[in-house]
């Protein structure tokens, strides 16, 4: 983890906190996961472009917390369309649980990505997923964490900002490949980011597209450039607070809007 001093306060704050957490004496996990491919390729096949669905309670750029119940989140998502979960397993900024991604993955039949900032193998056994998020940017040993995830049979989506990082995640194995468009060191949002990594991400690979896609016509821009898939979570829970009645409803309408896009 080079550079650290260069991160956004918030950001070193979350790193912190994820260096003290994972049980070292925790059972090794051993996943039978979903295929993220093949929802992707399931939804295109639909008619639906792929969206990776993310349920967030909170997060340094967003105000407030939202207190509606990740289930009934989950199946309205999956109503509206997506391919795939996100499920926030940071605590301590994200509002995030262990707890709330068994509860989530019980109750669907799609993937479910755990997003959280692992930085070694032992917090890979808190909890079962189908994906896990790597951050390039974040993990010294990429190499050893992507194989060490892929060991216990978790699919791995390795995040990046740029090409040298890219370089680093398919020299580690990565056949999953994020790219995300906010800027961790100063937190800003720029799609361009996308559009100037993408044409260097290998044809095998599934890419995704992260952060920033707000309105269909970002969904289209993305697409365009090569995404696979979409991975968003602010312009899908926009509106949602106690998820009750309406809130419930606009989630399955903010997904529709961009599965449909």
């Amino acid at each position: 983890m080079d550079e650290n001093d260069a991160l956004a306060p918030a950001v070193r704050s979350i790193l912190r906190a994820a260096e003290d957490r994972g049980d070292p004496d925790a059972d090794r996990l051993s996943v039978d996961a979903r295929s993220f491919p093949d929802a992707v390729a399931s939804a295109e096949a639909d008619g639906r472009l792929p969206v990776v669905a993310e349920i967030k309670p909170t997060s340094p750029t967003t105000a407030g917390t939202r207190e509606a119940d990740p289930v009934a989140l989950a199946e309205r998502m999956i109503d509206g369309g997506a391919a795939a979960l996100s499920v926030l397993t940071e605590p301590e900024h994200f509002g995030g649980s262990p707890e709330t991604l068994r509860r989530v993955r019980a109750a669907v039949d799609v993937p479910v990505l755990r997003k959280d900032f692992l930085l070694e193998a032992a917090q890979l056994d808190t909890v079962e997923a189908d994906l896990v998020l790597l951050i390039a940017r974040f993990v010294d040993d990429l190499d050893g964490l992507v194989a060490a995830a892929k060991a216990r049979g978790f699919q791995v989506l390795v995040e990046v900002h740029d090409r040298a990082e890219l370089r680093r995640a398919i020299e580690a194995g990565a056949e999953i490949v994020g790219v995300n468009n906010r800027d961790l060191a100063k937190l800003a949002v720029d799609l361009e980011t996308f559009e100037s990594v993408a044409p260097h991400v290998p044809d095998d690979v599934t890419l995704v597209a992260e952060s920033g896609i707000a309105t269909p016509d970002d969904a289209r821009r993305m697409r365009a450039a090569g995404a696979d898939a979409l991975l968003v979570g602010s312009a899908i829970m926009d509106g949602v607070a106690d998820g009750e009645g309406d809130a419930l409803e606009t989630v399955t309408e903010n997904t529709q809007r961009l599965t449909h896009a």
